[in-house]
């Protein structure tokens, strides 16, 4: 039987670009928390917060577990806020507007706590 060319392997896909290049950096064990509490608060990996310092000079911190979790929330909201919007229009009821007053408010109250 001959092996054919497109048969997949399996496994984790290739990388278009892969990190050949290897570097070492010492730190003073004072120098290394600091970098390690840094990327901890960036929410990163230490590699990676060394490497993205490196290139780009500046960190852009990961969104926290809160923050996600609101994230998630207001999704949600979104959603519902949908399809009470499509069901009124379906309908053309008018109690559907109470529905979404409500979500409104809920709505602005995660929004007010994104903005702090």
């Amino acid at each position: 039987m001959a092996k054919d060319a497109n048969v997949r392997k399996g496994g984790r896909p290739k990388q278009a670009v892969k990190r050949s290049a290897a570097t070492g950096v010492r730190f003073t064990k004072a120098e290394y928390f600091i970098v390690k509490a840094k990327a901890a608060k960036a929410n990163q990996k230490l590699t990676e917060y060394i490497r993205n310092m490196a290139v780009n000079g500046t960190v852009i911190a990961r969104f926290t577990m809160e923050e996600k979790e609101n994230m998630r929330k207001l999704v949600g909201m979104a959603n519902n806020l949908n399809q009470i919007a499509r069901l009124a229009h379906k309908e053309r009821l008018l109690s559907a507007v109470f529905e979404v007053d409500k979500i409104r408010i809920d709505l602005d109250k995660l929004l007010e706590h994104f903005r702090r």
